[in-house]
C-alpha cells in the first residue's frame, strides 16, 4: 500500500516529519517496507520533446530520435519504444543518470552502430509503475528542460506499508490517518461525503442478484451519469496516481482508482452505451469468457461472481472490468459500479484466474460493508466535478450491514494480558479514536466495533488495540526470577553420550539389555579381565565374582537365554560400565550391542519377501558406524584398521581409531571357539564404542556448520571394476577413488567382490560405483571421461592394481 505524505495530509493535520511517521505507523502495526524521496530519486530526469524520429537502419524496432532537452542543441537517442515518435513529449535521462527501475546507470553508447546520448524512459524505468509498453506520453504544454520531479509534483515523500489479512480498513489512506492521529501524531480531518441529488430521474440501466446458494455480492449499487465529457484527468490527480505507481488513463478511471487508494472502496465504471439491457451480479456460466481490462481473456466457471449484462460477463466480480465496456475518452454516459463481495469467495476466484489487482487486493481484507452508499456518492460527485454531466436514481440490489459486534470488556484485561498499567479512561479514549463506541462507566464498559474492523470479536483483540496504540515498547520487561547460583549444565558430557547412543542404536531395532555388573571369573580373563583387584571380597553368586571388563558377556548371557527359550533371532544393546582397573580412571562408558542368528538391520527369521541371510561383520560394523554418527564422529574420516578384537573371528572384524593411542571401538563376528565355549550358537555380529574415549566437545565452536548446498543437475554414476592383491583393502580403493576429484566425486561404494582362478592367484575383482555431482552445468562426455581415467589412475597408483578388461 503506497500513499504519499501530502495526500496523507489531505486527512490527518500533523507537523510530524517524515521519519516520525514512519517509525510510528511501524510501531502501531502497519510495517513500513519503504519510504522514498522520489523528488530526490528523479531529478535528474528532465522533459524533452522528441523533434524527429526515423527508422534505424541496423535494426527493425529501433528508432533514431533527435530529442531537445532543454540544452540548446538536439541529442541523438536511439529508443525501442513503440510509441517514440516526433513531437512526443516525454521524459529523457542525460548519460551517468541511474535509471532506478533497471537499477542500472546510462551510459553514452553505440547502438547498432547509431551514437546514443542517453535515454528516453517509461514509467517502469522511473519507477513509477509497471507500464513499460512505451516512454511516458506527456502534454505537449509540458516545460522542455524542467525536472521531471518539479513537473510532475513530486514534492512529497511516498510510505509503502504492509498491510494483514485483517487490516482492510489501512487500504485507505483515510484509513492510515486515522491510526496516526490516534497515536497522537495529529488531528484526524472529518470529511462527511454528501449525497448528491438525482436531477435525472431514474436511469435506464436496472440492476438484480441473481444467486442460487449465498450471494457472493450481498449489495450492488448502481448509478447512471450522462452527458459526462471524458478525457485526461486534472495534473493533480495524475500527480497523486504518479507519485504511488499508478498509470492516469482518463478521468473517470482514474477516479476510481483514487477513491480505492483514498477510501479502501474499490469501484468501477461501465460505459453506459455499451451496455445491453440490466446489470446482474451472478455466478459465471461454464464456458464464459471475457477480456479483461489487462488486454488478457480468462476463461471463467460457475465458481467465480461475474457482473453481466443481458449479452453476457462484462466483468469479473470484485476483480478486474472488462474491456468490450471499459469507459474511453469517447464515453459520454457512464454507468458506475459500487458492491460489496465475499472475501473468501473473491481470494478464491483471484488465485485461480492468476489476476492480482488492487480491487482484488481490498475485497479480500475485507471492504467495509457500510460504504456502499458513501463509496458511490463519493465517486458520483467526482465524475460531476471533473466531467460534468448529470446524475441519475441510484439503483441498489440487495443488502450488507455490519456485524455490529459489541463487546463486554474488562479493562483489567489490558494489565492481566500485557502487563500495562493505563487508566480506564485513557483505555476509552484510544478506543473512540479508532472509531469504538465505549458505553458505561468504571473498569468494565461495553464496546461497540465499527463496521470497518470485523476482525475485532473478543476482548484480547480489543486489548491488542489498545497496546499497539499506546505503545508496544511502553510493555514492561520483567526478567525472569534469579536463582541463588549460577544454573549448572543440565547434563555432563558422557551423561549426554548416552543419551545419543541410547536413540541411535535403539532406532536401529535393537532392545536394550541392563545386565549384571558382575561376571563370572572365567569370563572375565576371556574378555581382558580378571584382575585380582576386581574381584569381589564377598560374591553374592559363584558366576558373578569379577567385575565386568565388558558389556558383551552379559550381552551373550542375554541372548543365550532367549535363544534357549525358541527366540534365537535378537538384537540387544547396552549403555553401562566396564571396569579396567580399580582406579577411577579404570572405570569407562561403553555401549555395545549385538546381533544373533539372522537379526539384521531388517529385521530377523524367516519371511516370504526375502531370504534370510544370517548376520556378518558388516551388520556390526553399519551399527557401530550409525552411533558414532550420532555422537559426531564420521567413521570415513576415523582409521578402520583390520586388527579386530580378542573375542573377533579373524578376518572378520576390526577396530576404529583416531590414531594408535585413541581407540574408539572394535566390531566383528565372535568367535566360532568363543561361541561353542560360551554355549550359544553362532554367527553372533558384535561391537564395542568407548565413550569415555571420544573427543570432548569444544567449548566454542571454531567452526560453523555450512549451509546445505544441493544440486538440480542429475548425478552421473560410473562403474570400475578393478583387479587387486587379495591383501588390498576396499577402503583403500574407495579412498583413492573419492580423492581423484573431490568436486565432483561425492561418493563411492563397493557393489562387488570376485575371486577365480581368471583373475589369479592371490588376486581378486572389486567392483565399485563412483558417483559424479555436476554443480554449475551438466557434464559432457568428454568431462565424465576425463573424470574416469583420474579414477583409474588414482586407484592404480595407490594399490598397483589393473582396471579389469
Amino acid at each position: 500500500m503506497k500513499f504519499t505524505l501530502d495526500w496523507l495530509k489531505e486527512h490527518l493535520e500533523t507537523t510530524a516529519t517524515a521519519d516520525e511517521i514512519a517509525r510510528t505507523l511501524t510501531m502501531i502495526g502497519l510495517e513500513v517496507e519503504g519510504v522514498e524521496d522520489q523528488a530526490k530519486a528523479l531529478e535528474p530526469f528532465v522533459i524533452a520533446k522528441v523533434v524527429s524520429a526515423e527508422q534505424h537502419p541496423n535494426a527493425d524496432k529501433l528508432r533514431l530520435c533527435k530529442v531537445d532537452a532543454g540544452t540548446g542543441e538536439l541529442l541523438d537517442v536511439v529508443c525501442g519504444a513503440p510509441n517514440a515518435r516526433a513531437g512526443l513529449t516525454s521524459v529523457f535521462a542525460f548519460p551517468g543518470t541511474h535509471i532506478p527501475g533497471k537499477e542500472i546507470t546510462i551510459q553514452k553508447g553505440v547502438i547498432r552502430g547509431q551514437v546514443s546520448n542517453g535515454m528516453l524512459c517509461s514509467a517502469m524505468e522511473l519507477g513509477l509503475g509497471n507500464d513499460h509498453d512505451g516512454i511516458l506520453d506527456l502534454p505537449d504544454d509540458a516545460p522542455i528542460g524542467v525536472p521531471y520531479p518539479k513537473y510532475a509534483g513530486m514534492d512529497g515523500v511516498v510510505f509503502d506499508i504492509a498491510i494483514t489479512p485483517n487490516r482492510g480498513d489501512c487500504t485507505a489512506v483515510y484509513g492510515v490517518a486515522r491510526d496516526l492521529a490516534a497515536a497522537g501524531l495529529g488531528t484526524l480531518k472529518s470529511q462527511p461525503i454528501e449525497p448528491v441529488e438525482a436531477t435525472g430521474g431514474k436511469g435506464k440501466v436496472g440492476v438484480s442478484l441473481e444467486f442460487a446458494g449465498a450471494p457472493v455480492c450481498k449489495m450492488f449499487a448502481g448509478r447512471l451519469v450522462t452527458g459526462v465529457k471524458n478525457g485526461p484527468s486534472p495534473e493533480w490527480l495524475q500527480q497523486r496516481l504518479r507519485a504511488i505507481g499508478l498509470r492516469p488513463i482518463n478521468a473517470l478511471v482514474d477516479i476510481t482508482n483514487f477513491v480505492s487508494y483514498d477510501r479502501g472502496r474499490p469501484l468501477h465504471v461501465f460505459d453506459a452505451d455499451k451496455l445491453t439491457g440490466n446489470i446482474t451480479a451472478r455466478m459465471a456460466k461454464p464456458g464464459e469468457t471475457l477480456l479483461a481490462l489487462d488486454g488478457r481473456s480468462y476463461e471463467l466457471d460457475e465458481t467465480i461472481c461475474v457482473i453481466a449484462d443481458d449479452a453476457g460477463a462484462q466483468s469479473i466480480g470484485g476483480i478486474m472490468g472488462g474491456e468490450d465496456t471499459g469507459a474511453t475518452d469517447e464515453t459520454t454516459n457512464v454507468f458506475i459500479e459500487c458492491a460489496w463481495f465475499e472475501p473468501t469467495e473473491i481470494a478464491s476466484a483471484g488465485r485461480k484466474l492468476g489476476i492480482n489487482s488492487d480491487a482484488r487486493y481490498r475485497f479480500e481484507r475485507t471492504v467495509d460493508p457500510e460504504s456502499v452508499m458513501p463509496g458511490i456518492e463519493l465517486a458520483t460527485r467526482l465524475v460531476q466535478d471533473l466531467c460534468g454531466g448529470t446524475a441519475h436514481d441510484t439503483e441498489v440490489a440487495g443488502e450488507v450491514s455490519a456485524p455490529g459486534t459489541v463487546v463486554d470488556f474488562a479493562f483489567s484485561e489490558v494489565k492481566r494480558l500485557t502487563g500495562l498499567e493505563i487508566e480506564a479512561d485513557r483505555i476509552a479514549e484510544i478506543l473512540e479514536s479508532l472509531g469504538f463506541t465505549v458505553e458505561g462507566s468504571g473498569e468494565r464498559r461495553s464496546v461497540t466495533v465499527p463496521s470497518w474492523r470485523p476482525d475485532v470479536t473478543q476482548s484480547a483483540d480489543l486489548v491488542e488495540e489498545v497496546m499497539r496504540i499506546y505503545g508496544v515498547d511502553e510493555i514492561p520487561v520483567a526478567p525472569l526470577p534469579r536463582l541463588h547460583h549460577v544454573a549448572p549444565q543440565m547434563l555432563t558430557p558422557i551423561q549426554n553420550r548416552r543419551r545419543i547412543v541410547r536413540r541411535a542404536l535403539a532406532a536401529r531395532g535393537l532392545d536394550e539389555a541392563v545386565t549384571w555388573s558382575f561376571i563370572s571369573h572365567d569370563e572375565a580373563v576371556r574378555f581382558g579381565g580378571g584382575d585380582e583387584t576386581l574381584q569381589l571380597a564377598n560374591a553374592i553368586a559363584s558366576d558373578m565374582t569379577d567385575m565386568r571388563p565388558s558389556l558383551l558377556p552379559g550381552l551373550i548371557a542375554a541372548a543365550r537365554r532367549n535363544a534357549n527359550r525358541g527366540f534365537a533371532d535378537v538384537a540387544l544393546f547396552e549403555v553401562g560400565q566396564v571396569f579396567l582397573s580399580d582406579m577411577p580412571e579404570g572405570q569407562h562408558t561403553y555401549a555395545s550391542g549385538l546381533r544373533c542368528g539372522t537379526a539384521s538391520v531388517d529385521g530377523g527369521g524367516r519371511h516370504w519377501s526375502r531370504k534370510a541371510t544370517p548376520v556378518g561383520v558388516f551388520d556390526a560394523k553399519a551399527d557401530l558406524a550409525a552411533a558414532l554418527d550420532a555422537l559426531g564422529v564420521d567413521i570415513d574420516k576415523a582409521q578402520v584398521v583390520a586388527e579386530p578384537a580378542a573375542w573377533s573371528h579373524p578376518g572378520r572384524g576390526g577396530r576404529v581409531q583416531l590414531g594408535p593411542k585413541l581407540i574408539l571401538g572394535w566390531f566383528g563376528e565372535l568367535h566360532p571357539a568363543w561361541t561353542e565355549a560360551l554355549d550359544i550358537d553362532g554367527p553372533i555380529a558384535a561391537f564395542e564404542i568407548d565413550l569415555d574415549a571420544l573427543p570432548k566437545p569444544r567449548k566454542k565452536a571454531t567452526r560453523s556448520k555450512g549451509a546445505l548446498d544441493t544440486s538440480a543437475l542429475q548425478p552421473v554414476r560410473r562403474d570400475f571394476a578393478f583387479v587387486v592383491d587379495s591383501a588390498v583393502e576396499a577402503a583403500t580403493i574407495l579412498r583413492a577413488a573419492r580423492g581423484a576429484d573431490k568436486s565432483l566425486i561425492t561418493n563411492a561404494t563397493v557393489f562387488d567382490v570376485f575371486e577365480g582362478s581368471h583373475v589369479g592367484e592371490g588376486r581378486k575383482s572389486v567392483a565399485i560405483e563412483v558417483t559424479l555431482q555436476p554443480r554449475q552445468q551438466t557434464l559432457t562426455d568428454e568431462e565424465i571421461e576425463q573424470v574416469s581415467q583420474a579414477v583409474v589412475a588414482a586407484v592404480t597408483k595407490s594399490t598397483g592394481g589393473t582396471l579389469r578388461a
